[in-house]
């Protein structure tokens, strides 16, 4: 059976307490003993190292050991003013406050530091946040990587010959389905919540299975980064007929493409052909090939992507939904092994994790991480970190370090033109070095730099917009914060860098895909002191550039419809120098490079261009300055002559011909229409249509309550005969005072929240008013219903 238990213990347990307080002490070198009995259980004092702790170690007794929590609180007590006793005549340092003089005696007031590292990126803080996608994306857990690989000869364009087959679409009913998402959200649903891998559950086989080896049907995936193919149609035995996947939750901007075929047979002709494009203009009616990549030549060769295709025709194919035309891209490629892993794209990849591997590399550098600091500029709808880098030397003093100016960059707002992180990774390469000319830049300026600024569309594949199925570059006026994150942020942080320091130059890097060449969009000013200043810049890249920038292609027309991009509402926010860089899909016209699609070294050249451009721009010797400022000015005038010649008209120009509007000479730019992307977000939208689906109608009204309705109507509405003098005029006056009272703190309550609405109304831009206006409206209907 069991023992007896004992009444006493044979050895007692040493308290958890004593043993707390034993350790602590002796951590700090106060306790001089053998261990935590010497101190409680016998009720003797302690023995600690100071004269002034005499008071505390007679203060303890038995009577503490009765309430083990009261003596808990009190030794801890105790031990606080102990510990500031002892350190209190040395001097309390921290590493979060800093001095503007390291003088201990003329110290000034403290300040605090920045935060730092507001996400995981340095080295040992584990690895970066996965991408995040919408809840409905099935992701394949393979990693998609390529290696970077310039060719060594010059890829030209195709030359069209004439004879290029235009294919019969003859869609699924002929053919056979070998790849199909199951469900796209497209227009009419909303994103709603996102998580790391995407789509709960096993991923399912949406390519066919193969019956066996001598079975040739390609395999194809795209629900890997920036993937977007939506259907593989096999329609003979080496014809494909493919359908892209729009943006998310819209029914438009299919352009941008990059998948994945397996089981490919060596040097047959594929055919391909996108059914669903929607553009009516593209460089591949202009010589541009698709892009390549090989992953057995990869592995084996180092080969990376290159251009291949023929036969390649851009065509319309007929009326599409909602009256919209489509148009078909055709083309056959060779493949370079048997059974081989291949990828085809319109521009080369750059993903969200591209970048994060890239700043990665740049925090685990100690040179270039003292440079630049990382910071997350905010989280996008699928909270994702939007990156920010600010970039400087170290100045040597708070007065020199104010000094500096600002210069602005950012990339990726339309997450399809991934040119545009081409030339970011030429620019970061060039600033975060340590030629003469980059320790330049960065005594000179401060560089804020967001490398993507649509994180959401570049992860799903999109082309043109973010989650919210809305082009993020017409919506930088916006108020809806949490709709669209991205550019309310990198607005609101350019404000308040504006009000620290000048910012010399705001650019955003895009892509475009109906021009060759690189070229700029800036804003003319109507300042004559200034005038034609903002096209210095330009004409000097081009000067620095000569093989792949084009003036000649560059406008600096401000549209109605551009009012909402970046470069238009920062010029208005002050910045003289704003502008949109577009870097082609295609090639180079130009010296050199003529009839050569631009490859990656090219792009990243570019931006190594801009950080020259930059010292000529701000060269203390305005020589360069003004020499181009003259180029322009006669350029302008021999423009301003032409369109006049056209018009038949005949004007002296030699005095007021600066005072002529350079709009009037300029054409419209020619870029992508998103006027079907502009407005609220899609979730709102969304929740209005509910609402107003479930709004009750009104209940058929008696013949009484119509009589009154009437009557009542009557008594308020005031009416004056046509030819009763002074009614119009009285009229008029009516309806201003109620339009805007006069003394409103007089009046009503709601009229003077009627006036003062309006007034603050009148302030806010005409966009931002209706973004407001239908939001609080959405609003209201949400808390009514």
């Amino acid at each position: 059976m069991f023992p007896p238990l004992e009444t006493e213990l044979k050895q007692p347990l040493p308290d958890p307490y004593d043993d707390f307080m034993y350790r602590h002490l002796q951590y700090y070198g106060y306790f001089q003993g053998s261990g935590p009995g010497f101190l409680w259980s016998r009720g003797e004092p302690c023995a600690y190292q100071g004269e002034h702790l005499e008071s505390f170690s007679g203060s303890l007794s038995k009577e503490c050991f009765l309430f083990p929590l009261i003596h808990f609180l009190t030794c801890c007590m105790t031990l606080s003013l102990v510990s500031l006793s002892v350190f209190a005549p040395l001097l309390v340092r921290s590493r979060q406050l800093l001095y503007n003089s390291d003088d201990k005696a003329d110290r000034g007031a403290p300040r605090l530091r920045e935060p730092r590292e507001l996400f995981p990126i340095l080295p040992g803080w584990g690895p970066v946040q996965a991408p995040r996608w919408p809840v409905e994306c099935e992701v394949i857990q393979e990693k998609v990587r390529h290696i970077e690989w310039v060719p060594p000869e010059p890829e030209y364009f195709y030359q069209p010959t004439g004879n290029e087959k235009v294919p019969e679409i003859v869609g699924e009913e002929k053919g056979t389905i070998v790849y199909q998402l199951q469900s796209v959200p497209t227009e009419g649903s909303y994103f709603t919540s996102s998580r790391v891998g995407g789509k709960r559950g096993a991923i399912q086989q949406l390519a066919v299975s193969l019956c066996g080896p001598e079975d040739d049907t390609l395999l194809f995936e795209s629900r890997f980064e920036s993937g977007n193919l939506q259907k593989a149609v096999r329609v003979d035995t080496y014809e494909y007929e493919l359908t892209l996947r729009p943006d998310l939750y819209t029914s438009r901007h299919t352009q941008w493409f990059y998948f994945r075929v397996q089981n490919t047979r060596r040097d047959v002709p594929y055919r391909f052909t996108i059914v669903n494009l929607l553009k009516p203009r593209s460089l591949y009616a202009a010589g541009l090939r698709p892009l390549l990549y090989s992953q057995r030549d990869a592995c084996s060769r180092g080969v990376g992507w290159r251009r291949e295709g023929g036969d390649i025709r851009y065509y319309r194919r007929g009326g599409g939904g909602a009256g919209r035309p489509r148009y078909c891209l055709t083309w056959t490629a060779r493949f370079p092994h048997d059974r081989d892993t291949c990828f085809l794209a319109h521009g080369y990849p750059y993903t969200y994790s591209d970048l994060q591997g890239y700043l990665r590399a740049v925090a685990r550098d100690p040179a270039q991480a003292r440079l630049c600091k990382l910071r997350a500029l905010c989280r996008s709808l699928a909270g994702n970190p939007v990156y920010l880098l600010t970039i400087t030397n170290p100045a040597p003093g708070p007065r020199q370090a104010a000094a500096k100016r600002a210069v602005v960059l950012s990339a990726r707002v339309h997450p399809g033109e991934s040119g545009g992180s081409w030339v970011m990774r030429g620019f970061l390469d060039f600033i975060l070095g340590g030629s003469p000319d980059a320790q330049l830049l960065r005594d000179l300026f401060v560089f804020k730099v967001v490398p993507m600024l649509n994180p959401d569309g570049v992860i799903v594949g999109n082309h043109r917009c973010s989650l919210a199925g809305r082009d993020l570059n017409r919506h930088y006026r916006t108020l809806l914060k949490d709709a669209f994150p991205c550019v309310w942020y990198t607005r609101n942080m350019i404000q308040r860098l504006l009000e620290e320091r000048e910012v010399l130059l705001y650019c955003d890097f895009h892509g475009h895909s109906r021009k060759n060449n690189v070229f700029l969009y800036g804003c003319s000013s109507s300042d004559h002191k200034r005038w034609l200043h903002e096209r210095v810049f330009p004409l000097m890249l081009s000067k620095n550039a000569p093989d792949t920038f084009s003036f000649q292609s560059c406008n600096f027309k401000v549209q109605k419809s551009r009012e909402g991009t970046g470069r238009v509402v920062m010029w208005r926010m002050g910045i003289r120098n704003s502008y949109t860089l577009e870097s082609t899909f295609g090639g180079s016209t130009l010296g050199s490079k003529r009839d050569t699609h631009l490859t990656t070294e090219d792009l990243k050249a570019l931006g190594r261009h801009i950080c020259d451009t930059l010292l000529d721009f701000c060269d203390p010797d305005q020589t360069k300055f003004i020499q181009c400022l003259a180029e322009l000015m006669e350029l302008v005038h021999q423009e301003i002559h032409k369109k006049l010649s056209e018009l038949g008209q005949d004007r002296n120009l030699e005095e007021s011909w600066s005072d002529i509007h350079l709009s009037d000479i300029e054409s419209s730019t020619s870029g992508s229409d998103s006027s079907l992307s502009d407005g609220l977000p899609a979730h709102l939208l969304n929740r209005a249509e509910k609402i107003f689906q479930k709004k009750k109608k009104k209940p058929l009204q008696t013949r009484r309550q119509r009589n009154a309705h009437y009557h009542n109507s009557s008594l308020t509405e005031i009416r004056f005969p046509g030819d009763m003098p002074g009614g119009a005029r009285f009229a008029t006056t009516l309806q201003k005072q109620l339009a805007f009272p006069k003394h409103p703190e007089n009046g009503s309550s709601s009229a003077g929240t009627q006036g003062r609405a309006r007034l603050h109304q009148v302030v806010l831009p005409q966009d931002s008013v209706s973004e407001f206006a239908l939001g609080a409206r959405l609003g209201s209907l949400v808390v009514s219903h």
